[in-house]
Protein backbone atom coordinates (compact mmCIF):
# COMPACT_ATOMS: atom_id res chain seq x y z
CA UNK A 1 0.00 0.00 0.00
CA UNK A 2 0.89 3.79 -1.09
CA UNK A 3 2.15 5.57 2.39
CA UNK A 4 -0.04 8.28 3.11
CA UNK A 5 1.34 12.08 1.71
CA UNK A 6 2.57 14.02 4.72
CA UNK A 7 5.14 17.13 4.24
CA UNK A 8 8.13 15.16 4.00
CA UNK A 9 7.25 13.28 1.16
CA UNK A 10 5.72 16.60 -1.15
CA UNK A 11 9.90 18.59 0.18
CA UNK A 12 11.43 15.24 -0.94
CA UNK A 13 9.38 15.35 -4.41
CA UNK A 14 9.74 18.91 -4.72
CA UNK A 15 13.57 19.53 -3.36
CA UNK A 16 12.85 21.49 -1.05
CA UNK A 17 12.71 21.69 3.01
CA UNK A 18 10.09 20.52 5.08
CA UNK A 19 9.46 24.40 6.53
CA UNK A 20 9.49 25.26 3.14
CA UNK A 21 6.25 23.13 2.35
CA UNK A 22 4.97 24.19 5.15
CA UNK A 23 5.47 27.88 4.73
CA UNK A 24 3.52 26.83 0.77
CA UNK A 25 0.62 25.44 2.37
CA UNK A 26 0.03 27.80 5.18
CA UNK A 27 0.54 30.82 2.63
CA UNK A 28 3.03 32.44 4.80
CA UNK A 29 6.52 33.33 4.28
CA UNK A 30 8.94 34.86 1.84
CA UNK A 31 8.60 32.20 -0.82
CA UNK A 32 9.99 32.88 -4.69
CA UNK A 33 7.36 32.26 -7.15
CA UNK A 34 9.37 29.55 -8.92
CA UNK A 35 9.17 27.62 -5.46
CA UNK A 36 5.61 27.78 -4.38
CA UNK A 37 4.58 26.60 -7.85
CA UNK A 38 7.42 23.50 -7.44
CA UNK A 39 6.15 22.55 -3.91
CA UNK A 40 2.22 23.08 -5.47
CA UNK A 41 2.96 20.73 -8.42
CA UNK A 42 4.42 18.04 -6.40
CA UNK A 43 1.55 18.09 -3.48
CA UNK A 44 -0.99 18.12 -6.80
CA UNK A 45 0.90 15.09 -7.84
CA UNK A 46 0.97 13.38 -4.74
CA UNK A 47 -2.66 14.27 -4.02
CA UNK A 48 -0.99 15.80 -1.12
CA UNK A 49 -3.82 17.55 1.22
CA UNK A 50 -3.05 19.65 4.51
CA UNK A 51 -4.57 18.52 7.87
CA UNK A 52 -6.59 20.80 8.73
CA UNK A 53 -7.69 20.30 12.33
CA UNK A 54 -3.61 20.86 12.90
CA UNK A 55 -3.04 23.92 11.20
CA UNK A 56 -6.24 25.28 13.19
CA UNK A 57 -4.85 24.19 16.47
CA UNK A 58 -1.52 25.63 15.09
CA UNK A 59 -3.50 29.41 14.22
CA UNK A 60 -6.08 29.66 16.80
CA UNK A 61 -9.11 29.51 13.95
CA UNK A 62 -11.29 26.48 13.14
CA UNK A 63 -12.76 26.73 9.74
CA UNK A 64 -15.01 23.37 10.47
CA UNK A 65 -18.77 24.00 11.59
CA UNK A 66 -21.48 22.18 12.47
CA UNK A 67 -24.95 21.88 11.79
CA UNK A 68 -27.07 20.18 13.89
CA UNK A 69 -30.86 20.07 12.22
CA UNK A 70 -34.10 18.02 12.42
CA UNK A 71 -35.63 15.56 9.46
CA UNK A 72 -32.91 16.68 6.95
CA UNK A 73 -34.90 14.44 4.63
CA UNK A 74 -37.76 17.61 4.29
CA UNK A 75 -37.44 19.01 1.56
CA UNK A 76 -37.43 22.67 3.40
CA UNK A 77 -34.37 21.94 5.43
CA UNK A 78 -32.77 20.45 2.37
CA UNK A 79 -33.10 23.61 0.65
CA UNK A 80 -32.14 25.82 3.73
CA UNK A 81 -28.70 23.52 4.14
CA UNK A 82 -27.92 24.36 0.74
CA UNK A 83 -28.16 27.55 1.55
CA UNK A 84 -26.17 27.46 4.14
CA UNK A 85 -23.61 25.09 2.30
CA UNK A 86 -23.34 27.75 -0.78
CA UNK A 87 -22.23 30.86 1.61
CA UNK A 88 -19.60 29.02 3.94
CA UNK A 89 -17.85 26.87 1.58
CA UNK A 90 -17.61 30.35 -0.52
CA UNK A 91 -15.85 31.99 2.82
CA UNK A 92 -13.63 28.70 3.05
CA UNK A 93 -15.39 26.87 5.77
CA UNK A 94 -16.56 23.48 5.51
CA UNK A 95 -20.02 21.99 6.98
CA UNK A 96 -20.94 19.54 8.53
CA UNK A 97 -24.55 18.34 9.26
CA UNK A 98 -26.24 15.62 11.20
CA UNK A 99 -30.10 15.04 12.19
CA UNK A 100 -31.26 14.37 15.78
CA UNK A 101 -34.52 13.44 14.23
CA UNK A 102 -35.72 15.41 17.41
CA UNK A 103 -34.05 13.20 19.64
CA UNK A 104 -32.60 15.04 22.56
CA UNK A 105 -30.26 12.18 23.38
CA UNK A 106 -29.03 11.46 20.04
CA UNK A 107 -28.52 15.40 19.67
CA UNK A 108 -26.83 14.82 23.36
CA UNK A 109 -24.19 12.60 21.39
CA UNK A 110 -23.70 14.53 18.36
CA UNK A 111 -22.67 17.44 19.60
CA UNK A 112 -20.31 15.72 22.37
CA UNK A 113 -18.92 14.40 18.53
CA UNK A 114 -18.85 17.90 17.35
CA UNK A 115 -16.77 19.57 20.48
CA UNK A 116 -14.22 16.61 20.63
CA UNK A 117 -13.79 16.89 16.75
CA UNK A 118 -13.53 20.72 16.90
CA UNK A 119 -15.61 22.88 15.45
CA UNK A 120 -15.01 26.44 14.80
CA UNK A 121 -19.05 27.52 14.96
CA UNK A 122 -22.83 25.48 15.45
CA UNK A 123 -25.62 25.90 13.49
CA UNK A 124 -28.29 24.14 15.47
CA UNK A 125 -32.34 23.22 15.77
CA UNK A 126 -32.51 22.74 19.23
CA UNK A 127 -34.54 19.01 19.66
CA UNK A 128 -37.51 19.42 21.99
CA UNK A 129 -36.73 19.24 25.85
CA UNK A 130 -33.36 19.89 25.23
CA UNK A 131 -31.86 19.95 28.64
CA UNK A 132 -30.10 22.43 30.46
CA UNK A 133 -26.74 20.40 30.25
CA UNK A 134 -26.54 20.66 27.24
CA UNK A 135 -26.68 24.42 27.00
CA UNK A 136 -24.09 24.29 30.09
CA UNK A 137 -22.27 22.32 27.87
CA UNK A 138 -22.06 24.39 24.72
CA UNK A 139 -21.21 27.72 26.49
CA UNK A 140 -18.84 26.28 28.93
CA UNK A 141 -17.11 25.35 25.31
CA UNK A 142 -17.47 28.86 24.08
CA UNK A 143 -18.46 27.63 20.74
CA UNK A 144 -20.01 30.31 18.55
CA UNK A 145 -24.12 29.01 18.13
CA UNK A 146 -26.52 30.11 15.98
CA UNK A 147 -29.92 28.75 16.80
CA UNK A 148 -32.53 28.14 13.99
CA UNK A 149 -36.92 27.93 13.73
CA UNK A 150 -36.82 27.28 17.70
CA UNK A 151 -36.03 30.04 19.51
CA UNK A 152 -35.42 28.70 22.86
CA UNK A 153 -33.07 31.17 25.01
CA UNK A 154 -32.49 34.73 24.74
CA UNK A 155 -28.47 34.55 25.22
CA UNK A 156 -28.21 33.11 21.98
CA UNK A 157 -28.40 34.44 18.44
CA UNK A 158 -30.95 33.28 16.75
CA UNK A 159 -32.59 33.12 13.00
CA UNK A 160 -36.28 32.85 12.70
CA UNK A 161 -39.38 33.05 10.99
CA UNK A 162 -42.22 35.19 11.94
CA UNK A 163 -45.07 32.31 12.45
CA UNK A 164 -47.70 33.65 14.21
CA UNK A 165 -48.11 36.58 12.07
CA UNK A 166 -47.57 34.25 8.44
CA UNK A 167 -50.43 31.59 9.97
CA UNK A 168 -52.53 35.06 10.81
CA UNK A 169 -51.94 36.09 7.16
CA UNK A 170 -52.74 33.01 5.09
CA UNK A 171 -55.96 32.17 7.49
CA UNK A 172 -56.91 36.24 7.01
CA UNK A 173 -56.70 35.90 3.21
CA UNK A 174 -59.17 32.54 3.27
CA UNK A 175 -61.50 34.03 5.38
CA UNK A 176 -61.70 37.37 2.87
CA UNK A 177 -62.51 34.81 0.26
CA UNK A 178 -65.86 34.00 2.09
CA UNK A 179 -64.68 30.44 3.80
CA UNK A 180 -65.97 30.21 7.50
CA UNK A 181 -65.04 26.60 7.80
CA UNK A 182 -61.46 26.65 7.78
CA UNK A 183 -59.08 23.96 9.50
CA UNK A 184 -55.43 23.88 10.19
CA UNK A 185 -53.77 20.55 9.25
CA UNK A 186 -50.27 19.04 10.15
CA UNK A 187 -47.74 18.70 13.07
CA UNK A 188 -47.89 16.42 15.74
CA UNK A 189 -45.57 17.66 18.40
CA UNK A 190 -45.66 20.64 21.13
CA UNK A 191 -42.48 22.67 19.53
CA UNK A 192 -42.70 26.57 19.46
CA UNK A 193 -42.72 27.06 15.60
CA UNK A 194 -45.98 25.03 15.39
CA UNK A 195 -47.75 26.61 18.58
CA UNK A 196 -47.14 30.00 16.71
CA UNK A 197 -48.82 28.82 13.97
CA UNK A 198 -51.47 27.62 15.56
CA UNK A 199 -51.76 30.83 17.22
CA UNK A 200 -52.02 33.04 14.24
CA UNK A 201 -54.37 30.91 12.95
CA UNK A 202 -56.39 30.79 15.49
CA UNK A 203 -56.21 34.40 16.25
CA UNK A 204 -57.68 35.27 12.69
CA UNK A 205 -60.40 32.51 13.80
CA UNK A 206 -61.41 34.38 16.80
CA UNK A 207 -61.40 37.79 14.92
CA UNK A 208 -63.57 36.65 12.37
CA UNK A 209 -66.08 34.74 14.72
CA UNK A 210 -65.19 32.09 13.02
CA UNK A 211 -65.36 29.71 15.67
CA UNK A 212 -62.27 28.22 18.01
CA UNK A 213 -61.14 26.39 14.79
CA UNK A 214 -59.67 22.98 14.28
CA UNK A 215 -56.89 21.91 14.41
CA UNK A 216 -55.89 18.24 12.56
CA UNK A 217 -52.96 16.54 13.58
CA UNK A 218 -50.55 14.45 11.42
CA UNK A 219 -46.80 14.01 10.74
CA UNK A 220 -45.30 16.34 8.07
CA UNK A 221 -44.60 14.72 5.19
CA UNK A 222 -46.58 13.97 1.87
CA UNK A 223 -47.93 10.67 2.89
CA UNK A 224 -49.18 11.87 5.84
CA UNK A 225 -50.82 14.93 4.72
CA UNK A 226 -52.70 12.97 1.95
CA UNK A 227 -53.83 10.68 4.42
CA UNK A 228 -55.14 12.94 7.06
CA UNK A 229 -56.82 14.94 4.60
CA UNK A 230 -58.98 12.16 3.51
CA UNK A 231 -59.81 11.98 7.53
CA UNK A 232 -60.03 15.62 7.72
CA UNK A 233 -63.08 15.47 5.33
CA UNK A 234 -64.52 12.97 6.30
CA UNK A 235 -65.16 13.64 9.79
CA UNK A 236 -65.66 17.21 9.00
CA UNK A 237 -67.20 17.27 5.54
CA UNK A 238 -67.65 21.21 6.24
CA UNK A 239 -64.44 22.16 6.30
CA UNK A 240 -63.97 24.28 2.70
CA UNK A 241 -60.23 25.49 3.64
CA UNK A 242 -57.43 24.71 5.07
CA UNK A 243 -53.97 26.48 6.58
CA UNK A 244 -51.06 23.80 6.45
CA UNK A 245 -47.92 22.98 8.84
CA UNK A 246 -45.92 23.44 5.65
CA UNK A 247 -45.67 22.49 2.31
CA UNK A 248 -45.29 18.52 2.03
CA UNK A 249 -48.23 18.24 4.04
CA UNK A 250 -50.13 20.96 1.76
CA UNK A 251 -48.86 18.71 -1.39
CA UNK A 252 -50.12 15.76 0.13
CA UNK A 253 -53.73 17.25 0.69
CA UNK A 254 -53.88 18.17 -2.78
CA UNK A 255 -52.89 14.83 -3.93
CA UNK A 256 -55.31 13.42 -1.76
CA UNK A 257 -58.54 15.81 -2.94
CA UNK A 258 -56.86 14.87 -6.43
CA UNK A 259 -57.74 11.36 -5.70
CA UNK A 260 -61.12 12.03 -4.25
CA UNK A 261 -62.59 13.64 -7.53
CA UNK A 262 -62.27 17.52 -5.67
CA UNK A 263 -60.37 20.38 -7.10
CA UNK A 264 -57.74 22.26 -4.73
CA UNK A 265 -58.94 25.58 -5.26
CA UNK A 266 -62.13 24.92 -6.07
CA UNK A 267 -63.74 22.47 -4.22
CA UNK A 268 -61.39 22.58 -1.24
CA UNK A 269 -58.74 25.43 -0.88
CA UNK A 270 -55.05 24.74 0.83
CA UNK A 271 -52.45 26.81 1.90
CA UNK A 272 -48.79 25.96 2.21
CA UNK A 273 -45.88 27.35 4.36
CA UNK A 274 -42.15 27.27 2.93
CA UNK A 275 -42.23 27.54 -0.44
CA UNK A 276 -40.19 24.80 -1.29
CA UNK A 277 -38.97 24.39 -4.73
CA UNK A 278 -42.22 21.50 -5.86
CA UNK A 279 -44.54 24.08 -4.73
CA UNK A 280 -44.69 26.31 -8.11
CA UNK A 281 -44.23 22.78 -10.07
CA UNK A 282 -47.04 20.85 -8.91
CA UNK A 283 -50.86 20.47 -10.43
CA UNK A 284 -52.29 22.98 -9.63
CA UNK A 285 -49.50 25.07 -7.98
CA UNK A 286 -49.44 25.50 -4.59
CA UNK A 287 -50.28 28.59 -2.61
CA UNK A 288 -48.00 28.91 -0.10
CA UNK A 289 -46.33 31.49 2.87
CA UNK A 290 -43.02 31.88 0.90
CA UNK A 291 -39.68 32.09 3.16
CA UNK A 292 -37.29 31.88 0.59
CA UNK A 293 -35.26 28.71 2.33
CA UNK A 294 -31.92 28.54 0.38
CA UNK A 295 -32.32 32.53 1.16
CA UNK A 296 -32.75 31.72 4.55
CA UNK A 297 -30.00 29.08 4.96
CA UNK A 298 -27.62 32.03 3.34
CA UNK A 299 -29.03 34.67 6.50
CA UNK A 300 -28.18 31.65 9.15
CA UNK A 301 -24.68 31.09 7.90
CA UNK A 302 -24.10 34.74 7.71
CA UNK A 303 -25.45 35.21 11.11
CA UNK A 304 -23.08 32.33 12.70
CA UNK A 305 -19.72 34.40 10.53
CA UNK A 306 -20.79 37.64 12.49
CA UNK A 307 -20.79 35.77 15.56
CA UNK A 308 -17.59 34.29 14.83
CA UNK A 309 -16.03 37.62 13.94
CA UNK A 310 -17.17 39.39 16.99
CA UNK A 311 -17.61 37.23 19.66
CA UNK A 312 -18.17 39.55 22.57
CA UNK A 313 -21.49 41.21 20.43
CA UNK A 314 -25.17 41.47 22.29
CA UNK A 315 -27.16 38.36 20.75
CA UNK A 316 -28.63 38.91 17.79
CA UNK A 317 -32.52 37.70 16.91
CA UNK A 318 -33.43 38.01 13.42
CA UNK A 319 -36.77 37.11 12.26
CA UNK A 320 -38.38 36.66 8.68
CA UNK A 321 -41.72 38.09 7.59
CA UNK A 322 -42.78 34.89 5.22
CA UNK A 323 -44.90 36.68 1.74
CA UNK A 324 -48.09 34.87 0.72
CA UNK A 325 -47.57 33.40 -2.88
CA UNK A 326 -50.93 32.90 -4.11
CA UNK A 327 -51.18 30.66 -7.17
CA UNK A 328 -53.98 27.89 -7.81
CA UNK A 329 -55.20 25.84 -4.90
CA UNK A 330 -57.10 29.07 -3.15
CA UNK A 331 -60.23 30.45 -4.08
CA UNK A 332 -63.72 31.32 -2.75
CA UNK A 333 -65.41 28.49 -1.48
CA UNK A 334 -67.65 26.56 -3.87
CA UNK A 335 -71.46 27.44 -3.23
CA UNK A 336 -73.49 24.68 -2.24
CA UNK A 337 -76.82 23.00 -3.97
Amino acid sequence: MTPKPTLSTVAREAGVSIPTVSQVMRGTGRISDETREKVLNAARKLHYLPNSRAAAMRSGENREIGFVINQLGNPFNAEVVGGVVDLLEAEGYLVSIVDTRDDRDRQKRQLESFIKHGRGGLLWVPAVDTSQDTFDMLAAQRIPVVTFLRHVRRDLDHVGIRNTEATATATRYLADLGHRHIAYLGGTDETLVRKERIAGYKQIMAERNLGPGLVWSCEDNKLAGLNAMGALLQAHPEITAVVCNGDMVALGACLSLNRAGKRPGVDVSVFGFDDIQDAAVATPALTTMAVSPHKLGRKLARALLDRIADPDMPPVVSEISAEPIIRDTTGAPARSG
